[in-house]
């Protein structure tokens, strides 16, 4: 998990660009894991630690109708919680987790039902992951989940930036 953390860390300073969070069934462990990995402080510039609904829908601005349709337990709400933590933090990139680490289901979705999102300056991506094991497993996975998406994601608006300035791209 360091590791991921690290290379995320390092790929956001090579680009120059920062990163928020948006958690939901993580509750800060995302970032507790990107700010222990030294310098950190050079590219993160804070969270939101959304687990109530009203969280979600007040200060990272999900729309109520993405609640109703959808329920916070979807892709369509980690795009939402992800785009709104950027927009609030101002930041370059920001990533969020929502999902069931259980015990118990939420909105009838099963224990590993995940969703992880980096929005960027290339738009959202979203992951929907089915992960196993008890809650502490379920919350470790997913922001390893996280973070080797916004890694991804990182590699491949480098890679876009450097085809950009290429003469023949």
């Amino acid at each position: 998990m360091h590791e991921l953390a690290a290379a995320a860390i390092t790929a956001l300073k090579d680009e120059g660009a920062t990163l928020a969070t948006a958690e939901s069934l993580t509750g800060g462990l995302l970032a507790g894991r990107v700010t222990g990995v030294p310098g950190a402080s050079a590219v993160y510039v804070g969270g939101v630690v959304s687990y109530a609904t009203a969280v979600k829908q007040r200060l990272l601005g999900v729309p109520d109708e993405v609640v109703a349709e959808y329920g916070v337990v979807s892709a369509e709400c980690a795009t939402a919680m992800a785009e709104g933590a950027r927009a609030l933090l101002g930041s370059t990139y920001a990533v969020s987790t929502t999902g069931v680490a259980g015990p118990d289901r939420q909105e009838d979705k099963p224990v590993g039902t995940v969703y992880v999102a980096v929005a960027g300056p290339s738009g959202t991506t979203v992951e929907a992951l089915t992960l196993a094991g008890q809650r502490a497993a379920i919350r470790d996975s997913t922001c390893a989940a996280a973070l080797a998406t916004l890694v991804a994601a990182l590699s491949t608006d480098q890679a876009g930036t450097a085809r950009e300035e290429t003469p023949l791209g």
